[in-house]
């Protein structure tokens, strides 16, 4: 127990260093982990790490998921509804039919264990897309489709995993029953995660104490997945489904203390799971390397670079397919949804990012089938799989940084144009709220003069960014009417609120005007 610990306590160090390093020399931490990983692996004397299947798919993956849904905008992961389901359902199954049919006819698999490496190297990893994406700084659409493709195309990808694995298992196969057991899993999954996520929300609006609702915050992503797992249906769309509806309700329950306190929490530990999943995936090189017995390592090595250039070539296609042949094909999604900028097209084109998804996909193969014999070309199954990951996630993953300052994408930024618009909502309702505090007896008359003329400022420095005038003003008279202040920053929130709720405003910027308001109900 003590060398285990020790070793978790080393590879997290080891994590911490990388990462400040990657920060310096500008590539996303993510891939460096992984370099550093391989050439750990390949150390003599250094002791083996081995991962359990099970371990990535249960400790790492709820809630990496959970805490991208969280971060989600709803309003613009509805709007991208379309190019993500294209991406994680039909670039899914697109992607399980090319590499089989590679894998069958140039390197020699039987069909059911051809379609097992195809749904293997389906879905792209959400912690890697998510992680690169935002390194780069690329716009907040091309991160919520690649973010919202990786959970859900993780769903869709073991889906498919499972029956092709069955297939291999029982040597039988239905596609109707596939199908429909296909649309029940996901459906189920997304159902139990909002059905949940109400009760954890009614449990949060009754308590004010943060250590216990982060503790809960914690649970939740476990409790979904485990529960859903347990009733055969996605885990993951079910930790996504009550990441989602929790992050819209968390505005009505969390306090501003547990809310900045469960933001720096959940920030580490994305972090610490982020780090320690890719150095893990570099740490099974070694594995993989003695794996390597019926063929030589070049036979390997080139059967992998085939396997990456179908996998990378079938998702430009269709990418490319599915953004301008669809709107040529209906005028209508043309004018309601104009075709996008031909450079993010490449870059979403090019992000397909393989990751811990995959490996724990491969190592969780059966080691015999139903008949007693050894599970066909698992080994293989396992290199080929390590092998792309190392082509999209490291290859691609160090061309994309290139590749976006060659197009000359510009970084994302924030919504200017509706901070601007919530923060004039904002002293507009403080201001109404002002106003009827003076209607009431034994209200301090002079403090109220002093936050009507703040927000009077505050209106004009959102029609006139230029003026800073009386900014110190609040918080000179503040401080001795803490209950007054509360009270309109309230109705500062509520206002802001209801303009998410519109639509007016995305979610984004909600958690940077609550931000603004938790820290000054800190101060207060």
């Amino acid at each position: 127990m003590s060398i285990t610990i020790t070793l978790v306590l080393v590879l997290l160090a080891i994590t911490a260093f990388v990462a400040s390093l990657a920060t310096r020399i500008r590539i996303p931490y993510a891939i460096l982990l992984v370099l550093v990983g391989v050439i750990l692996g390949l150390i003599p004397g250094l002791p083996r790490v081995t991962v359990e299947p099970d371990l990535i798919l249960l400790l790492f993956l709820p809630p990496l998921v959970y805490a991208s849904a969280w971060q989600t905008s709803w309003r613009e992961f509805r709007s991208n509804l379309r190019p993500i389901l294209l991406l994680s359902v039909g670039l899914v199954l697109a992607t399980t039919t090319v590499v089989a049919v590679v894998a069958h006819f140039v390197i020699g698999l039987p069909w059911p264990v051809a379609f097992v490496l195809g749904a293997v190297l389906s879905p792209t990893d959400a912690v890697a897309a998510s992680a690169t994406a935002q390194s780069m700084g690329l716009s907040r659409r091309i991160v919520t489709i690649l973010e919202g493709e990786s959970m859900i195309n993780d769903a869709t990808g073991l889906v498919v995993y499972r029956f092709a694995v069955a297939a291999v298992v029982t040597g039988t196969f239905s596609l109707w029953q596939a199908s429909l057991q296909f649309f029940i899993v996901s459906l189920g999954g997304l159902l139990l995660g909002l059905v949940l996520a109400w009760p954890i929300a009614w449990l949060h609006r009754h308590l004010d104490d943060a250590s216990i609702e982060i503790t809960i915050t914690l649970m939740t992503p476990y409790a979904a997945y485990l529960l859903a797992e347990e009733l055969h249906i996605s885990g993951v769309l079910a930790a996504l489904s009550a990441g989602l509806y929790l992050s819209r309700q968390s505005s009505r329950f969390f306090s501003a203390n547990t809310r900045l306190q469960a933001n720096a929490v959940w920030n580490v530990l994305t972090f610490l799971l982020n780090g320690l999943l890719f150095l893990l995936i570099g740490l099974q090189w070694r594995t993989i390397l003695e794996s390597i017995a019926s063929k030589s390592f070049g036979s390997v090595l080139g059967e992998a670079a085939l396997a990456s250039v179908s996998v990378i070539v079938i998702r430009v296609v269709w990418v490319f397919l599915a953004t301008y042949m669809s709107r040529l094909l209906s005028p209508r999604l043309q004018t309601r949804d104009p075709s996008p900028g031909w450079r993010n097209v490449v870059v979403i084109s090019w992000t397909g990012l393989r990751g811990g998804i995959s490996l724990a996909a491969a190592l969780a193969l059966p080691v015999v089938i139903a008949t007693g014999q050894t599970f066909p070309d698992r080994n293989l199954i396992i290199e080929l799989t390590f092998g792309v990951i190392l082509a999209t996630l490291v290859g691609q993953g160090l061309s994309l940084i290139p590749l976006v300052r060659l197009l000359r994408l510009q970084a994302g930024t924030a919504h200017g144009e509706e901070l601007q618009q919530a923060r004039l909502e904002a002293a507009h309702a403080a201001l109404t709220r002002v106003e009827e505090l003076a209607q009431m007896d034994g209200v301090d008359s002079s403090f109220l003069a002093y936050l009507r003329a703040h927000y009077e400022q505050q209106v004009q420095r959102c029609l006139d960014p230029l003026n800073d005038a009386g900014q110190g003003l609040l918080i000179e008279q503040g401080m001795t009417h803490q209950h007054i202040r509360a009270d309109v920053l309230q109705a500062e929130r509520t206002a802001v609120i209801v303009l998410r709720d519109k639509g007016h405003i995305d979610d984004e910027v909600l958690r940077v005007i609550e931000r603004e308001f938790d820290l000054e109900e800190q101060r207060l």
